[in-house]
This record gives structure tokens, sequence and C-alpha cells, in this order.
């Protein structure tokens, strides 16, 4: 495992929210303290279809590892802003399918590593490793990731409702082709974003009122259908395309579930 650059593991601040916990608590989690509640409590108050389609972005998630691993053949991932552990992690998907698939996760909170280090444990025949680290961090993360994954194999570079925390001035797009030209050909992206054309109103201001209480480094950046897709550019967008996440490739007990503020993708690198 990876800790903080200085060698230790970071301090918690638990007086701002962060990305992760708030998530957890949309999840109906614990491992998040009060400021992530208000926070979590506010942006959903401001736009009740948050929760949905967090648990909606899960379950992309979940789809995509198993269309990956099961169809393109993928068994390295690396997931960036990976979150605090819940159920069906990227590696426990994946594993499933092919119990040799190694993971690198990737993320800048703390509390997530110290769930990473108890609960993403690989199957004796696979790996997983955890990365304390800002997506903004490229040479880094990709140094680290050399240690668990071989870059010159295909990779699944995840990127799951976490590049709305970049903000335009710091180039989400050129992050992400930087972390693209480092994989091989035959690497995919899996991407979701939340939108800023479904239900402008309810995300702007969710956005605001998450973004009041959110570390200065956290801030939240929803993007339109055009301002998601060309995260893809360079890549072979798989069908059905840049969608809402109940869209993207639905199982047989997939029902829709329309005006969830998120769209999603996945891309193949020729």
């Amino acid at each position: 495992m990876n800790e903080h650059p200085t060698g230790g593991i970071a301090p918690v601040d638990s007086s701002v929210a962060h990305p992760a916990r708030v998530y957890n608590a949309w999840l109906g989690g614990r491992d998040n303290y009060l400021a992530d509640q208000e926070a979590a409590e506010l942006a959903a108050a401001a736009n009740p279809q948050i929760v949905p389609a967090v648990r909606a972005n899960r379950a992309f998630l979940g789809r995509a590892v198993r269309e990956l691993a099961g169809q393109a053949g993928i068994r390295q991932f690396l997931d960036i802003g990976t979150g605090i552990p819940t159920a069906d992690n990227t590696h426990e998907v994946a594993q499933r399918l092919d119990p040799g698939a190694r993971v690198v996760y990737v993320d800048n909170d703390p509390v997530v590593l110290a769930h990473a280090r108890a609960l993403l444990v690989s199957t004796p025949e696979g790996a997983t490793d955890y990365l304390e680290a800002d997506l903004r961090d490229v040479d880094r993360i990709l140094t680290a990731a050399q240690e668990t994954l071989d870059l010159s194999q295909p990779v699944a570079l995840m990127l799951v409702a976490i590049l709305q925390y970049v903000p335009d001035a710091d180039d989400p797009y050129s992050l992400t082709r930087r972390l693209l030209d480092a994989l091989a050909p035959g690497s995919h992206l899996v991407l979701s974003h939340p939108a800023a054309d479904i239900g402008a109103e309810a995300v702007a201001a969710s956005m605001r009122v998450y973004n009041e209480r959110a570390a200065d480094h956290a801030g939240a950046t929803p993007r339109t259908h055009a301002e998601v897709g060309r995260f893809f550019a360079g890549t072979e967008l798989l069908a059905p395309g840049v969608v809402e996440l109940p869209d993207w490739r639905p199982g047989p007990g997939d029902g829709p579930a329309p005006g969830l503020p998120m769209w999603c993708g996945a891309g193949r690198k020729p």
C-alpha cells in the first residue's frame, strides 16, 4: 500500500465536506462526518435526483467492469476516485470473472485509505493496491501504478464520478489524455459525470450548496453532454455512446430511470 507523500497518513479534516465521504452519506453509509452529512442533505434537498443518480452510478460501474472483464478481456484496472469501499467494488466484480485480475485504486482521502487497507483484499491469484493521490498527480499515479499493473498491456481507466472535481482551469481533458496516452492500445476509458443539461436548475442549485461546504480543492462542476463527450476524444466510443446512467447496456433487471442528472460512457483506445 502507498501512503501520503511524507511517509505517513495525511490528516483528516472533518470540518469541510469531502467528495468520498459525501458520496458515502448519499449511499446511506456511516463513514462520514457532520460536514459531509450536511452537504449531502442540503445538496439532495436542492436536487432529489442526486441519491438515485449515485445508486445508478454505482450500478453503471459494475456493468462496465463486467463488460470489460467479461467481453473485452481486460484484466487490469486503474480506478481513480474510488471512494470509500462498499459492495461490488471494481476488484470484486473483475475477480469474480477472472481471479487473476489486478486493480490499483486511487483516492485523496485518508479515510478511504484506512478502509481500503482493510476491505480491498485481492484474491490470491490477483492483486489490489491503493495509492493516496490527487487525480492531478498524473506522473505519480502512473509511476506507482506500475508496481502492480503492466502498462504495456491493456488497462481500464476508471474515472467514475470524479472529473467534476477538476475545474476547467486545471484542464481535466489534458489530465485524462495524459493518463490514456500512457496506456497500451486496447485500453479503455470508463467515465461518468454530473450533467449540466439534465435538470439544469436543480443540478446548479445542488452544486452551489455542495461547493459552499466543500474543501477548496473539491468544488464540483457539472458538464454538458458535448463536454463529457470530449473526454473520449481519440477513443472508439462503445455503443450506445454517451448516455444517461440507466441507458448504458442495462441488464435484464434494470428498468428505465429517466432524468438522472449524469452522463456516462466507455471508449476503447485504438
